[in-house]
């Protein structure tokens, strides 16, 4: 193991007790409001007080729209199973990764109607269950974590509010993966505005080490979080165009949003819609910090 990445994982385990004991058991997380909240977790995660009357940083801005951009369709734009129809509608169904299901419960789940691989999620959160050859796999464990993640508040934990109201689901997708000499990499494309100005790769996401890559728009690598990365590896996609074209479109009207691809057996599809990287709480090197916060425009919730 690499220093770098050692030292990352010990720096995570250290973030992870101090949320633990900083929540209490959840008691700032039910009884303070969203404002203080998030200011006295910015500050337990950074260090650093949250600037929200005059946010300049590219996490003080998404921070502050966490509070104060609010529009309902933001809400179908983070639900796993509902922003299909949002995507559909915008570029077309065919970027749409195959969906074999959709349940209110576990228990609703035909395990034998699926095939061999597959993929089950929540609607509403980040987490995936995998399921590589079904022989093996663990039904029971599955549908217990999915019970567990049924009833998990993702909104609270960031207090990112597009996940509060989300009708959550089971939902069921194709397994997708690539060949080991071509593996499956998610492209985050983080678009401001309509535009398209930063590539985010992340690569060996299951290795217990990720990495995380970045590009800018003349496909430069550059390093603006000094987290683990592969380096300056990867050649500029294909479909890049395509993606930057889909990206600025579901894009259009936004101060800032992420939008993830996958490519597999070379066709392009949608991941996932983020609007606040990282939960606005991912450190940054300081002059990136500066440089991202540049490109969110807030003028026009601040007149």
């Amino acid at each position: 193991m690499k220093i770098l990445d050692f030292l990352y994982e010990i720096k995570k385990k250290i973030v992870a007790f101090y949320e633990k004991y900083f929540t209490v058991k959840g008691l700032y997380d039910c009884i303070l409001p969203d404002k203080i909240y998030i200011k006295k977790l910015y500050k337990a995660r950074t260090g650093k007080e949250l600037n929200l009357k005059n946010p300049q940083t590219f996490n003080e801005k998404q921070n502050w729209l966490k509070l104060y951009d609010r529009r309902p369709e933001y809400t179908m734009m983070v639900d796993k199973y509902k922003v299909r129809e949002y995507v559909a509608e915008k570029i077309g169904e065919e970027y749409l990764v195959p969906l074999l299901g959709v349940w209110d419960s576990p228990e609703e789940i035909d395990f034998d109607s699926l095939p061999n691989e597959f993929v089950l999620k929540c609607n509403h959160d980040n987490g995936v269950i995998i399921c590589r050859d079904k022989s093996t796999f663990d039904i029971e464990a599955a549908k217990k974590n999915l019970a567990w993640r049924l009833k998990r508040d993702y909104y609270r934990k960031l207090r990112e509010w597009p996940y509060k109201n989300v009708d959550r689901k089971i939902i069921c997708e194709k397994f997708m993966e690539n060949q080991p000499d071509d593996p499956l990499l998610d492209y985050k494309l983080f678009c401001f505005n309509g535009r398209h100005l930063l590539t985010e790769i992340n690569s060996e996401r299951f290795s217990g080490f990720p990495k995380e890559d970045h590009y800018d728009c003349n496909w430069k690598h550059i390093d603006v979080t000094g987290k683990p990365a592969k380096g300056d590896v990867y050649s500029k996609p294909v479909f890049f165009e395509e993606m930057q074209k889909i990206a600025e479109t579901l894009s259009q009207d936004i101060p800032f949003v992420r939008i993830d691809f996958n490519v597999w057996d070379n066709k392009l599809y949608i991941g996932e819609i983020t609007f606040y990287y990282g939960g606005a709480m991912h450190l940054f090197n300081d002059a990136w910090e500066i440089e991202l916060g540049k490109w969110i425009d807030l003028s026009e919730y601040r007149r």
